[in-house]
C-alpha cells in the first residue's frame, strides 16, 4: 500500500511562521511587490490568448508581443476615447461630490444635535459647535497642508506602478524559459516532484485571482441589493465601487460605507433612517464577507479551512499592516504548497535511495578510468 502523506503540525508551523516573515520582507519593498502583483493579474488575463495563439503555430515569442502589442494599443484607444469624456464630465462629478458631502455633513450635525437634546454632557460640551468648526478648519487647510502630500506620494509610486506593465510582458514571453531555467538545476530524482510543485505554485496564485473576482461579483450583488430594497440611487455602480474598494482591507471598507452613507443621507436629507440602514446593511455584508464569502471563494480556491483563512487575515495585518491584509492568503497558499511538497520529499525514503543511486552512478562513472589494473 502507498502511504499518503499529510502535512502534521510542524509543517503546519512551519508554513505559517514563514507565511509571517515573507509578509515582514514585502513590507519592506512594497515599491515592488505592488507593481509585481498588478503584473500578475495582467498576466493571468492573457495567458490564455497566448497559449491560444501558441497552440495555433505561433512561436512563444511572437504570441507574446501579438497579445501584448494588441492589449496595449486597445488601452491606448480606450484613454484616447474615453479622456476626453472623462474631462468634461469632471465639473459636475466635482458638483456631485460637493453636494453628497454637505449632505453627510447636515446628517452628521443633525445627528449631533438630536443627541445634545438628550444628554446634556454632550450639550455642555457643544460637541457639534466643535465638530462644525473642525470640518471648516480641515477644508481650509486642506490644500495647504494635505495635497503636497498626496502629489508627492503619487509621484514617488508612479514610476514603480510604471513597471507592471513591463513585468506583465516579459512574464508572458520569458515565463516558460525561467520554468526551464529552474527545472534543469534540480536532480533527476526529483524531476517530476519540482513539475508538481511549479505547477501547483501557477495553480495557487491563478485561483486566488479567480477567487478574488468571485468575491467581488458576490458583494457587489448583495450591497446592490440591498441598497436598491432601501431606495438608494445607483445600487449596482454603490455596490460596485464598494465591492472593489474592499479590496484594501479595513481602509477600503470604511471609504466604501462612507460612500454608501453619504449618497443615502443626500437622497433623503429628512430621513435619516435610510442612511443608518445603509450602515446596517454594509457591516452586515462585511461579516458576511469575512466569515462566509471570503471562505468560500479565496480560501475555498486555495483548499484553506475556513477558521485558517480568518485567522490568517488577522494574522497578516498584525505583522506587515494593510499590505499584509491584502497579500497574506497568496503568500500561504504558495507556501502551503512549498512545505507540503518539501514535506514529501524528505519523508519519501524512495526518492532520497533514488537520488543517492543517481549520486553512486555519477561517482562510478567519473572514477572509472582512475581505478588501478
Amino acid at each position: 500500500m502507498i502511504r499518503v502523506y499529510r502535512p502534521g503540525p510542524v509543517v503546519w508551523a512551519v508554513n505559517i511562521a514563514a507565511t509571517c516573515l515573507v509578509l515582514f520582507l514585502f513590507q519592506k519593498i512594497l515599491w515592488l511587490v505592488v507593481p509585481f502583483i498588478l503584473a500578475l493579474i495582467v498576466y493571468y488575463a492573457l495567458l490564455p490568448l497566448k497559449l491560444r495563439l501558441v497552440l495555433g503555430g505561433f512561436s512563444h515569442d511572437s504570441a507574446a508581443a501579438w497579445v501584448s502589442g494588441v492589449s496595449f494599443v486597445l488601452l491606448v484607444a480606450f484613454l484616447l476615447i474615453g479622456a476626453p469624456k472623462l474631462l468634461a464630465e469632471s465639473v459636475s462629478w466635482q458638483a456631485s461630490a460637493t453636494r453628497y458631502l454637505d449632505g453627510g455633513l447636515n446628517m452628521l450635525t443633525a445627528t449631533l444635535k438630536q443627541l445634545e437634546g438628550r444628554f446634556s454632557i454632550l450639550a455642555q460640551a457643544h460637541v457639534s459647535q466643535s465638530l462644525a468648526e473642525q470640518i471648516a478648519l480641515f477644508t481650509a487647510q486642506f490644500a495647504e497642508k494635505y495635497l503636497p502630500v498626496i502629489a508627492m506620494g503619487i509621484a514617488a509610486w508612479s514610476p514603480s506602478l510604471l513597471l507592471a506593465p513591463f513585468l506583465a510582458f516579459f512574464m508572458l514571453r520569458d515565463g516558460w524559459r525561467f520554468r526551464k531555467f529552474l527545472i534543469r538545476a534540480v536532480p533527476n530524482a526529483y524531476f517530476e516532484r519540482s513539475l508538481y510543485l511549479m505547477d501547483q505554485i501557477d495553480r495557487t496564485a491563478r485561483l486566488y485571482f479567480v477567487g478574488l473576482i468571485e468575491l467581488t461579483l458576490l458583494d457587489t450583488f448583495c450591497l446592490a441589493g440591498g441598497l436598491w430594497l432601501i431606495g438608494v440611487s445607483g445600487p449596482l455602480l454603490l455596490g460596485f465601487l464598494t465591492a472593489v474598494l474592499a479590496w484594501i482591507p479595513y481602509i477600503g471598507s470604511v471609504l466604501g460605507c462612507v460612500l454608501v452613507v453619504l449618497v443615502a443621507a443626500t437622497d433623503f436629507p429628512g430621513d435619516p433612517g435610510v442612511a443608518y440602514a445603509a450602515v446596517g446593511l454594509f457591516v452586515a455584508v462585511r461579516l458576511l464577507d469575512d466569515f462566509v464569502f471570503m471562505p468560500m471563494t479565496i480560501g475555498k480556491s486555495l483548499n484553506m479551512h475556513p477558521l485558517l483563512t480568518v485567522l490568517m487575515i488577522f494574522v497578516g495585518g498584525a505583522v506587515a499592516g494593510v499590505p499584509g491584509l491584502m497579500l497574506v492568503l497568496p503568500v500561504l497558499g504558495v507556501i502551503m504548497v512549498l512545505g507540503e511538497t518539501i514535506g514529501q520529499l524528505v519523508t519519501d525514503p524512495r526518492l532520497r535511495a533514488r537520488h543517492a543511486h543517481e549520486r553512486a552512478l555519477q561517482q562510478r562513472l567519473v572514477e572509472r578510468d582512475l581505478t588501478l589494473p
